[in-house]
Order: structure tokens, then C-alpha cells, then sequence
């Protein structure tokens, strides 16, 4: 990556996705180099991410909130509520599949936005948004499927797996087992999955001190946050 030419786009402002009265723009890496499916893995441990076909990082002038954030998989140890959500979830078995359309898939996708994002934009998708918004044709992305006893899919995880690491992309459950703490739990198995592979980190994308919507990342120990003088565990 260091010896190629990479050329950046910063988008138009638009509408944050975390404070109502606040613009945001990013900085996005051009979809059409070639070299893009090599640079991702590089990318991601200069705290970008990626959605769709898209590796950005955000880029507000007047806004610092979003902080780069993995957790160290050697480091990891389990608190006392993720170890009760383990054992909540022990009958889940997991399997990583190829990143595609199914309607089983998207149904699952469907009824997670319209419960968790009613009335956001995000809700009521078509197939297109599902395939437009998860993987793409380069992506080193996997589904990892939590089903359970029964064999009925509860979660899928979407994860880019690369050299440096891997990314949870998104993760989608069914609503009727809120009770079961599957984001938390997905996270806990791709941590597993990365130690199994020998893999250093789980990206886990933008971290916002003190935003409701991002106190579950803090709740891994240790995180390393991006700063400007490179990755730092939080305290």
C-alpha cells in the first residue's frame, strides 16, 4: 500500500447519524482502485471501516467524537455479565458462511430494522439495501450464523475477515430474543473465532464517549482507541 498512489473523497455533509443537530462528512477511500481489496486489511488498522463497496473514515471539521476502536483478542477476558450471557446462549451453535442474499437472511434483516430502527430511514428495506449495505463483490465478508437447537437462525454477524484482523461489519437478531443479549453474545463468538484463527483484533468500527448507543464497546476490556499518537488502550 505505502508504494501505490491512493486517491481520497471527502463527501458532501450530511446528516449525522449520532447527534440530530450535527453534520457529518467522511473520508472514503476511491471504490474504483484496484488495489482497494489489498488495501483494506491496512485500512482498517488506520481506524477505517467499511460499508457496502465503500472504506471511509469519518471527517467532520468540527466534530472529533468518533474514535477508532478493536479489542486485543490475546487480552480479552470474558466480565462476569458476558460470562452469563455465554452460558445464556450455550444451545447457539455457530457456522461461517459466505456472505449472500437468502430470504431467510433477509427476512431476519427485515424484522431486526423495522423493531430496532422504526421510522430512521433504515427501516422497510428492499433486497437491494441488504446487498448494497453488507458485502460487496471484493469484501472479505463472512455471515456467522447463530442458530439454535432447533435449527432456526436467531443472529447473523457480519464480519470481514482480513490479515490484520477482523471487523464486525453488522450484526442482525431476531427481535423476539431481545431477552438473549445476541449483540453482546455475537461479539463474544467473534472474539472466539479471531483467537481460533490467530488473529490479533476485532475491529469493532466508531466508538463515542459517553453516547448510549456505544457504552456496549467500552464493556470490552481492553479496547484500544486510535489516537493521534496510534492505538492506546482505554482506560
Amino acid at each position: 500500500m505505502k508504494s501505490e498512489t491512493v486517491r481520497l473523497f471527502q463527501t458532501l455533509p450530511h446528516p449525522c447519524g449520532y447527534f440530530a443537530e450535527r453534520t457529518a462528512q467522511n473520508l472514503v477511500i476511491d471504490p474504483s482502485a484496484p488495489h482497494l481489496p489489498r488495501m483494506y486489511a491496512h485500512a482498517l488498522t488506520r481506524g477505517y471501516r467499511r460499508a457496502g463497496g465503500h472504506v471511509y473514515h469519518p471527517q467532520c471539521p468540527q466534530c472529533r467524537a468518533c474514535v477508532p476502536a478493536r479489542i486485543t483478542v490475546a487480552q480479552f477476558e470474558p466480565d462476569r455479565s458476558q460470562r452469563r450471557n455465554l452460558r445464556r446462549n450455550a444451545d447457539l451453535t455457530l457456522s461461517v458462511e459466505p456472505a449472500r442474499y437468502s430470504h431467510e437472511y433477509f427476512s431476519l434483516y427485515r424484522r431486526y430494522l423495522d423493531a430496532r430502527h422504526a421510522g430512521g430511514g433504515m427501516d422497510n428495506p428492499d433486497p437491494q439495501d441488504f446487498t448494497r449495505f453488507l458485502y460487496t463483490a471484493w469484501s472479505p465478508t463472512s455471515f456467522l450464523e447463530l442458530r439454535d437447537a432447533g435449527g432456526e437462525l436467531c443472529a447473523v454477524a457480519v464480519t470481514d475477515i482480513t490479515t490484520t484482523g477482523m471487523s464486525a461489519v453488522y450484526t442482525f437478531y431476531d427481535p423476539a430474543f431481545e431477552a438473549r443479549g445476541l449483540g453482546t453474545h455475537a461479539i463474544l463468538r467473534q472474539i472466539e473465532l479471531a483467537r481460533e484463527r490467530g488473529l490479533p483484533h476485532l475491529y469493532l468500527g466508531y466508538w463515542i464517549e459517553r453516547h448510549p448507543k456505544m457504552d456496549y464497546k467500552a464493556r470490552f476490556k481492553p479496547l484500544e482507541l486510535l489516537t493521534s499518537e496510534g492505538w492506546k488502550t482505554s482506560s
